[in-house]
């Protein structure tokens, strides 16, 4: 059985159930299907025409508040615009609060891994295939740190349309335009495909694992299997949505693996493809206040109040609502 996410907002609008009951009738249902515990608190808004906000408080498997924006992607005067090329190397680093407040945009979120880090220098060298108005200025690479970046991991593009797809290595590139890049595809066709590290049970493994002098990660001890904050984007309902995922470690939130992240946006929010993005400290999402206009951060960062400086950032830009 599954309950399609969108059929929830529809129970708010019946006239004989209230916003919380009903919205409380929907959270058991999820809960009672996709088995995932009893939600303290769930808090889902529509901050701009075409944008869906959910915040979790969960207990389940452990106290984590997550939030998933979902983006209509038909919605007329959408846009997008990653971080432009600029600098010595290929981009200059900031926050994702500067970044949105610079370019006046309504959401924004942290996206590519970058090197160097940490480093206090402004410039950075953005990890994977990256775009910006039609710009490439990164490609595919296969990346020196191996135990948590995939050699050649797909992007997902978004056109200048506001059709998303898959990037794969040797695909045509006529369409790309606000490209973006990630450690790994976490949900591949509506499957959880977490990467794992080559050892003898698992001799196919994308990831190496450590040895003498390296990184102690491996199946025993994965980095993907750790509890920590965490960004994803998702491609969901067949193209027609965009989903931006962040979960904390921070504020009382202890994080989530990304096994967990691939089920939940999978169960929840209809994502079939995936990626996940630079996480821990850079993990950042940016809303204007449709009303005041304010532009704040929306989650707790575990760097710093204001945010991570990083590599590269993804803007939004929505119609305001009027009404």
């Amino acid at each position: 059985m599954r309950i399609p996410f969108v059929s929830s907002y529809s129970l708010l609008s019946r006239p004989r159930v209230g916003r919380r009951t009903a919205l409380a009738l929907v959270l058991v249902g999820f809960c009672q299907t996709f088995g995932i515990g009893i939600r303290a608190e769930t808090v889902v808004s529509h901050p701009y025409p075409g944008v869906t906000l959910a915040t979790l408080h969960e207990t389940s498997p452990r106290n984590f508040t997550a939030r998933a924006v979902t983006i209509d992607l038909s919605t007329p005067g959408l846009r997008f615009r990653l971080t432009p090329p600029s600098g010595k190397l290929e981009t200059l680093r900031q926050t994702t609060l500067e970044f949105a407040r610079q370019e006046k945009a309504q959401l924004a979120i942290n996206v590519h891994f970058f090197l160097p880090f940490p480093s206090g220098e402004p410039e950075a060298n953005l990890i994977g295939l990256a775009a910006s108005e039609g710009k490439i200025f990164s490609d595919f690479e296969i990346p020196a740190q191996n135990y948590a970046l995939l050699a050649n991991a797909p992007a997902l593009n978004i056109d200048r349309t506001n059709h998303p797809s898959l990037i794969h290595p040797g695909d045509s590139r006529t369409d790309l335009w606000t490209t973006v890049s990630g450690s790994a595809q976490i949900v591949t066709s509506g499957k959880a495909t977490v990467p794992v590290y080559r050892d003898e049970e698992h001799p196919s493994g994308q990831l190496t694992a450590g040895g003498p002098g390296k990184t102690p990660f491996s199946n025993k001890d994965s980095w993907y299997e750790r509890q920590n904050a965490r960004t994803a984007i998702g491609i969901a309902d067949n193209g027609r949505n965009l989903v931006l995922f962040v979960v904390d470690r921070a504020a009382g939130s202890l994080g989530l693996t990304l096994p967990e992240v691939a089920n939940l946006l999978i169960s929840q929010f209809h994502v079939t493809d995936a990626l996940n993005l630079d996480g821990g400290g850079s993990t950042t999402l940016v809303m204007e206040d449709p009303v005041t206009h304010e532009v704040t951060l929306a989650n707790a960062s575990s760097d710093n109040p204001k945010g991570r400086s990083v590599g590269s950032n993804l803007a939004a830009f929505l119609p305001v609502n009027q009404q």
